[in-house]
């Protein structure tokens, strides 16, 4: 419940303070920019645990298509974009210049993207740095996020894709999460095919989490 409130309680401070202060323009773009964050991460919270609620009852369905990943990353970046900038964090993207078609949802897999990369942007200090690669193989296509971030200890990496799993409940309160993320990405991913992993040298030094999936098959056309 402390999750869930977290980012409301942002919302309302900022809320109150449009409404009392005498806000010059600046503060009051700064307080806009704040409530519309908060509403949006309250947002992807309650879109987590519907898409949990579909996961266990066996409700959630995929409209497979034809889809370019090239496309989906750089959706899933301009999503992420503004978390980014309001930390300061640089998000390198190298992406193969050869499409890298594959047969699945493209919400779905942006929101695998969008699920990596949030947890990078949280847990990477301000001014770090993430860097997104696609790699195209003979059979299949990799996605590597990675990150110069709070890393993850070796005794908690086999558990890292549990639902409502974190490392530890202060990085929980931190950073507003449910441990929700990363068990819909390996959810999402396994529904297409595919698998995902998590590395990390240790804690403080970053995380990398691959995501590879089977390409569609030739004379597919294209995403």
């Amino acid at each position: 419940s402390h999750e869930l409130r977290t980012p409301l309680n942002g919302v309302f401070g900022w809320a109150r303070m449009l409404q009392s202060a005498d806000m010059d323009d600046l503060a009051r773009q700064r307080a806009l920019a704040a409530i519309v964050r908060g509403a949006a991460a309250q947002v992807r919270l309650i879109e987590d645990l519907l898409d949990v609620s579909r996961m266990v009852t066996g409700n959630l369905r995929l409209d497979l298509r034809l889809v370019d990943l090239r496309h989906v990353i750089e959706a899933a970046l301009e999503m992420i974009r503004p978390a980014a900038d309001a930390k300061d964090i640089e998000i390198e993207a190298d992406l193969d210049g050869t499409p890298a078609t594959v047969l699945g949802a493209a919400d779905r897999l942006q929101q695998v993207l969008w699920n990596l990369l949030i947890n990078a942007v949280k847990f990477t200090p301000r001014a770090g740095r993430a860097h997104v690669r696609l790699r195209r193989g003979e059979t299949a296509a990799e996605i590597i996020v990675s990150d110069s971030g709070e890393g993850i200890a070796a005794d908690v990496l086999p558990y890292v894709f549990d639902r409502f799993r974190q490392e530890d409940s202060s990085a929980t309160r931190a950073h507003a999460g449910l441990g929700l993320g990363l068990a819909l990405v390996r959810h999402m991913v396994d529904l297409h095919g595919g698998s995902v992993e998590a590395q990390s040298p240790g804690k403080g030094k970053g995380a990398t989490f691959t995501v590879r999936l089977p390409l569609a098959p030739p004379g597919g056309g294209e995403a």
